[in-house]
């Protein structure tokens, strides 16, 4: 700001003259003095101008960057928000695999345990097949000895048959004697008949068992006197004369009937 104010001018020179009615006023002696307060008013309207549209651009920046801000904000609580779900999303997954980790597991232990029993029922069955084949193999080894037994028996059966049947023949016509079957391998019934001279269809038979070596009457008809039937058994054993003790049988049942 320009002023036509000079410093340098000494305030003796302001002094006013000695009074008197013409004389000027002091005032008026005064020099101009131009303190530029147009300019000072333009300037300061302008500072005013850029000062207000600085605090209208601050308030707006401020209003945006508070606008931005809320949003930012918003868009942190959304994102937080929908963090969080997430979160209980994967914690309910997790559970949910948790538990199926634990049936899973529970179904493994009872698979284990059930091929574990299966496992050990396959080896008791393998065991017990085993046991089986070879109580199969042993009973098969003693059907085949027993037939080959039997075999040898029959084969000495039927050479004796060849020898005795003259001699049975003759037993039979002789002694009215047959002889039947006992409904076992092991025994033999042999029936006699014109045993009482009033009743020659009137029969009497006994029950010879052939098991063992030793001959064995398990049964009569009619019924004999036991110690009589005994020594003719243990007579029989003794001199293995077969005939003699059919005929000796008989003449017991005719001595009991008649």
């Amino acid at each position: 700001m320009s002023s036509s104010f000079e410093p340098s001018l000494s305030t003796s020179g302001m002094r006013p003259p000695l009074a008197s009615a013409d004389a000027p006023s002091m005032a008026d002696s005064l020099p101009s003095i131009n303190f530029g307060f147009e300019d000072l008013r333009n300037r300061m309207a302008q500072f005013t101008a850029r000062f207000d549209a600085f605090i209208e651009r601050g308030r707006k920046q401020v209003l945006e960057e508070r606008n931005q801000f809320h949003i930012n904000l918003a868009e942190l609580q959304e994102d937080e928000r929908m963090r969080q779900r997430d979160i209980e999303i994967l914690n309910l997954k997790s559970q949910t695999h948790e538990q199926t980790l634990q049936k899973e597991s529970a179904e493994a232990a009872e698979m284990h345990a059930a091929i574990s029993s299966i496992t050990l029922e396959r080896d008791s069955r393998l065991t017990k097949r085993d046991r089986l084949k070879q109580q199969i193999a042993e009973t098969q080894k003693a059907i085949n000895q027993r037939l080959e037994a039997q075999k040898n028996h029959a084969r000495n059966l039927d050479a004796q048959s060849r020898l005795n049947n003259p001699e049975l023949e003759f037993w039979q016509d002789y002694l009215c004697l047959r002889i039947d079957g006992a409904g076992r391998e092991d025994r033999l019934k042999f029936v006699y008949n014109h045993i009482v001279e009033k009743d020659w269809e009137a029969e009497a038979w006994f029950e010879l068992g052939t098991a063992s070596r030793d001959y064995e009457v398990f049964h009569t008809r009619p019924k004999v006197d036991r110690d009589a039937l005994e020594r003719e058994v243990e007579l029989v054993n003794d001199d293995r004369d077969f005939g003699a003790f059919l005929k000796r049988m008989r003449k017991l049942f005719v001595d009991t009937m008649n």
